[in-house]
């Protein structure tokens, strides 16, 4: 038992000194105030958002970039809210070029049909992907302009710009949580970008050329997949364009998004990102998915070790505080990047409730059902 508990604690310690090297062989880009050149068209599917519609539209209106070098296109996915006065005001005070759009239904996932059906109405090279829920820093679009024309004079052109987001907290308990797992993933965002192996994204900030998008033939292929709009494309990117799938690590470039109001919300969220998990095709993805699931299983298990194993109870206590240890260490370099603080003495609680929530998560997805936003989905093979 030990031999095997030191084997899966040695694995996962090379996978989390491996996911810190690669955060930090990736350089922090610094924005330049050059004239914008790149055109972006803004894409964002909604469904009853009717409370969260006005922030982000606030924060679009707040963009620092030439108005008429981008265009927003909201696509509407059935909602039964209030959301037309509210973008139909926006539209009417806005200079930006707003357009409304209807969903059309195509596939087992409304999503990529909305996203789908955005760019075929978009008018720009570039596609530039957020949530309802999230709100965009003031120079977004020019920290993605600079970063295109500096790459470009690079000759190292990008089809596919990866952005940094994260949690709002108002410092309770679920919240902080949230941040704080949402600050996990980034670290393995970051880190797998660094060793050229990226595994993640978030479809709350990504950008990518539509020529590249109709190149790998968009989301044909896992459409009968509900959730996966940002990882499956960039996995299809990957093939292709190897070389050419970027991390934007900038702070002005982070899209801060609303964390969910319950445990029950943020469990079946969870759920549906796991639901696309199994039909990656990165074989690191899935091993680091079981590596952590088996590591944060005997995490839980070790105190009751502790009282049924009294003579080897301060290696088991040792290996908790060495997971807790790790985990701070990687968690603590991604959050400097997104200046935020992490409380030391909340963290054991934040630790134990995450391998419970991890745990949860995994069993509860084993069915392939969820619902979502008001739906019902089931994982298709």
């Amino acid at each position: 038992m030990i031999i095997f508990l030191l084997i899966i604690y040695g694995l996962y310690f090379i996978c989390m000194m491996a996911l810190i090297i690669g955060f930090r062989r990736i350089p922090l880009f610094n924005m330049k105030k050059d004239s914008p050149l790149t055109h972006f068209s803004i894409v964002i599917p909604f469904r009853n958002e009717s409370e969260n519609l006005p922030s982000l539209l606030k924060s679009i209106s707040n963009l620092n970039y030439p108005s008429n070098q981008f265009e927003v296109l909201l696509v509407n996915d059935d909602s039964v809210d209030g959301y037309e006065e509210i973008i139909k005001s926006a539209i009417e005070k806005s200079t930006v070029s707003i357009h409304l759009l209807q969903n059309r239904r195509l596939s087992n996932s409304p999503k990529k049909d909305a996203i789908t059906e955005a760019i075929k109405h978009s008018k720009f090279d570039w596609i530039i992907t957020t949530d309802a829920d999230c709100e965009l820093p003031q120079y977004w679009l020019q920290t993605f302009d600079s970063f295109i024309q500096k790459k470009n004079q690079e000759t190292n052109e990008p089809i596919m710009i990866c952005g940094p987001v994260i949690y709002k907290s108002n410092y309770s308990f679920i919240q902080n949580f949230q941040q704080m797992d949402g600050l996990s993933l980034q670290a393995v965002t970051l880190g797998s970008f660094g060793l050229k192996n990226p595994i993640l994204c978030n479809g709350a900030n990504l950008a990518y050329r539509k020529d590249a998008f109709k190149t790998v033939n968009g989301f044909a292929g896992n459409d009968h997949i509900a959730s996966g709009d940002d990882i499956f494309l960039m996995e299809k990117f990957k093939k292709i364009f190897p070389t050419k799938v970027k991390y934007l690590k900038s702070r002005d470039a982070i899209v801060s998004t609303k964390p969910q109001a319950s445990w029950a919300k943020l469990i079946n969220q969870r759920v549906r990102w796991a639901s696309k998990t199994g039909k990656q095709k990165s074989h690191l993805s899935i091993f680091l998915g079981l590596l952590v699931l088996m590591v944060n299983i005997l995490f839980l298990l070790l105190p009751f070790a502790v009282i049924l194993d009294i003579r080897n109870a301060f290696f088991y206590v040792g290996l908790i505080l060495f997971k807790m240890f790790l985990d701070l260490l990687v968690i603590k370099q991604t959050a400097k990047l997104f200046r935020r603080k992490i409380s030391f003495i909340n963290f054991p609680k934040l630790a134990f409730t995450y391998a419970t929530v991890v745990i949860a998560v995994s069993f509860k997805s084993l069915n392939g059902k969820y619902s979502w936003k008001g739906r019902n989905f089931k994982n298709q093979k």
